[in-house]
């Protein structure tokens, strides 16, 4: 489902990627472990997307990403692609199923069909009865539960989380991880996962560990 091959990336005169290879399997969940500044963080955000590698390739879901415009690449993500980060980044103005409901109204679904869709994820995450609520109403770790429901709104191939329990105090964290493996169960996602949380690096699959740029 994942496979990246050489990935290479610096920010100035400071090497942070050294020729990082990997390849998830279709339903795994695989979990990046390692010490701050090893690389993890920008790692997950090439396999996204988000940064452009200096050298390498990337390929999900059989597609290889190299050469694709910004479009095609936008286009893509969104449909294939779901993100959880530490911070839940919702928009405040809009309630917890409007929020869930963006990216599907972004790639052209009606409004009454991503209404329903929104509402169905939130029952998943046991936020139902909070569908009408803005962030500002929710809990943290209610806000990261509509985070991870808006994150497969579009039933993407693959779910990128990037600490996604950093913030969350030991009892949320632990509803939080759960909720990953549920969806595994559910949906059939491909997860990959940046933390620093031994619990939840003991819960996958596999656990890479990244040191200074590369795995070891």
């Amino acid at each position: 489902m994942i496979e990246a091959s050489g990935i290479e990336k610096s920010f100035g005169q400071l090497k942070v990627l050294k020729g990082v290879d990997i390849v998830v399997n279709k339903g795994e969940v695989v979990s990046i472990v390692g010490a701050s500044g090893a690389g993890k963080s920008t790692f997950l955000q090439i396999l996204g997307t988000l940064l452009t590698p200096d050298k390498g390739s990337v390929s999900i879901n059989g597609k290889n990403l190299s050469g694709l415009s910004s479009g095609q690449l936008a286009d893509f993500r969104n449909r294939e692609i779901g993100f959880v980060f530490q911070a839940h980044h919702l928009l405040p103005e809009f309630t917890a199923k409007e929020n869930v409901m963006m990216p599907a109204l972004i790639a052209g679904e009606t409004f009454a069909s991503s209404s329903k869709r929104a509402l169905q994820l939130l029952d998943e995450v046991g936020l139902a009865e909070r569908a009408s609520h803005k962030p500002s109403e929710l809990s943290g770790g209610e806000q990261q539960r509509v985070a991870v429901a808006r994150a497969i709104m579009n039933n993407p191939s693959v779910l990128f989380a990037d600490e996604p329990s950093g913030n969350l105090d030991s009892r949320t964290k632990e509803e939080i991880h759960g909720l990953f493996f549920k969806l595994r169960e559910h949906y059939g996602q491909t997860i990959l996962i940046v933390t620093h949380d031994s619990g939840l690096a003991a819960m996958c699959d596999r656990a890479l560990e990244m040191k200074d740029g590369k795995f070891v």
